[in-house]
């Protein structure tokens, strides 16, 4: 199975550093005009530098705020003006926002109402933007990063986090319904723990050595997976290949 996308273009949210630089890295060599923006300036130069477009793809950066509605639309609106379409959108950005877990009596609302605007808003905010591009041409993909937290439990302890990515995936499930009449997929991957980012390296480390051996020993296939992992699958679900395939969560994490 080859899979190229010559022709299309691409948004991809997060992509400073982890399964969004890998993400946007995999569309633009194979052939996308790929946008990828994060708040985070010197990890987008370092995305771009180290880019390899290859069969006509390229990759742009951009800083924008998932948080904030008028930038997205910004953004989108910018991306059809100079190649005249979208037809992907990737919502990665997300995380927990440098947070621990704690007892839930200790949580200030700030702390949680910000978990949910990265993962949850932001995604809402794209996908709000693309839809009417994507119905006109009726046609389109769009590909959530969710997390195995949202799925059972999250590792991190933090309730915002496994209740956000929870929230949207019921989001990518709402919109395959409603988006699938024009031609649109909505999909969500969620990752089993990758060590993708500082957030994840810091966690990684605070196992220990008898926790890192527990927690590899808990997937089936017994070894942490990659970013590349991740952007695999994403590019699956984007291309022609995945057509049929809509309103499902795609678990990439080694086994349960």
């Amino acid at each position: 199975m080859n899979i190229e996308f010559p022709g299309k273009t691409v948004i991809v949210t997060g992509g400073a550093h982890g399964f969004g630089r890998a993400i946007a890295h995999a569309f633009a060599a194979r052939g996308a005009w790929t946008w990828t923006c994060d708040v985070l300036a010197d990890g987008l130069g370092e995305t771009a530098a180290q880019a390899r477009p290859a069969g006509g793809g390229r990759l742009e950066t951009a800083i924008v705020d998932v948080t904030d509605r008028a930038a997205a639309g910004q953004l989108v609106d910018r991306v059809v003006q100079t190649t005249g379409q979208i037809d992907i959108l990737v919502n990665n950005a997300g995380g927990v926002c440098g947070q621990v877990g704690q007892p839930i009596e200790d949580v200030a609302p700030a702390q949680w109402q910000v978990i949910f605007d990265v993962n949850v808003t932001g995604s809402f905010h794209f996908a709000q933007a693309v839809a009417p591009h994507m119905k006109a041409a009726r046609a389109g993909r769009i590909v959530n990063i969710s997390s195995g937290a949202g799925l059972g439990v999250s590792r991190t302890g933090i309730q915002a986090y496994a209740a956000a990515k929870a929230a949207q995936i019921g989001l990518t499930r709402q919109l395959a319904h409603e988006l699938g009449p024009f031609g649109i997929t909505v999909n969500s991957v969620a990752p089993g723990f990758v060590r993708s980012n500082p957030t994840t390296e810091w966690q990684w480390e605070a196992y220990g050595p008898e926790g890192q051996r527990r927690l590899v020993e808990s997937i089936a296939l017994r070894r942490l997976g990659a970013p590349a992992d991740i952007a695999h699958a994403v590019l699956f679900l984007a291309s022609d290949h995945a057509s049929w395939i809509t309103g499902q969560v795609v678990s990439v994490s080694g086994g349960p």
